[in-house]
Parts: C-alpha cells; structure tokens; sequence
C-alpha cells in the first residue's frame, strides 16, 4: 500500500469508529430520555388497545359457536328494533295518533280527513295495494295534494305503513 491509501484507510476508519460512537451515543440519550418520561398511568389502556387491535369479526365453531352466533343475531335484531319508529308497534291506530293525524286531521296538502267518507271513497276504489304504494314511496297526486313517503318518518317499517293505511281505511268505511 502507498502512502496515500494508508493515509486514506487511516481517515476512513477514524470516521467509521467516530460514526459509531455516535450512534451508541444517540442510543444512550434516547434510553434516558424514555426512562425519564412519565408510563401511563390509565388503567383503561390495554383494554382500549386490545379492542383496537381485536379480529373485526369472531370464530364461531361448533355447538358453541352456533350459540354465539344466534345471540349476536338476537342482539343485532333487539338493536334494529330500537331504531324502527314508535319502538317496532304495528298497531295502525298508534302509528296515525303518533304521525298520520298531524296531516290527515286538518286536510293539510289536500290530505283526506280520517272518516271523510266522501274524500276516501276515490281512492279506495283504487285499491288498498295502492294506497300503501303511496304512503310508502310518497304521492303526488293531479290536483296539487302530496303525501310524502311513509309520512315524512323514513324509520317507519312497510308494515307499519301498511297497518296505518288498514286503520284509516277502514275508519272510511
């Protein structure tokens, strides 16, 4: 080796050992630094950690398993439920008290009257299936009265709607 590469591998392997003791060096201060911060103190953390990181769905196998799986669909069901209107009650004569009858009272947007026998006797000519038609997907009728879909409360079940046109028509009978 000349001079020149001894000169260079001397320089070079000054500035790799200083290189290293530089890294140790951050390490060192990092260590201390963590040391020093304060450790969480929440009780609540790891479980909020391991729901954060829990399978986005359960394993069901076996006897057990079918189990889990039909009380997770009673609940998902029983959790439904409580979003469908007036707590999921298909009486007709509780769904018109609760929405219908802010309409249907007082004749607003051409709506017929309950027991206005005269106003009903067109349109349940039509059919009682149209009728839920139009109380479930909403109506526009000819001359300018409107019925919005399922009454304006887009929670209502078909079913419900369905009751509640039963019950008003047959309060026209």
């Amino acid at each position: 080796m000349t001079k020149s590469d001894q000169s260079f591998m001397r320089s070079f392997s000054l500035l790799i050992a200083g290189l290293g003791a530089l890294t140790l060096l951050l390490i060192v201060g990092a260590w201390m630094i963590y040391d020093a911060e304060p450790k969480e103190v929440n009780p609540e953390a790891a479980q909020k950690v391991a729901e954060r990181i829990a399978p986005a769905s359960g394993v069901y196998a076996g006897d057990t398993g079918r189990a889990a799986m039909q009380a997770a669909a009673e609940a998902a069901a029983k959790a439904a439920a409580a979003q469908v209107a007036y707590g999921g009650t298909t009486d007709g004569k509780t769904i018109y008290d609760n929405l219908c009858h802010s309409c249907h009272t007082a004749g607003i947007a051409g709506a017929p009257k309950l027991g206005d026998k005269g106003a009903w006797s067109a349109r349940i000519a039509e059919g009682l299936d149209t009728l839920v038609k139009h109380a479930t997907d909403g109506y526009k009728g000819p001359d300018g009265n409107f019925m919005p879909a399922k009454g304006g409360n887009p929670s209502l079940t078909d079913e419900q709607v369905k009751n509640a046109v039963h019950w008003i028509v047959d309060q026209a009978k």
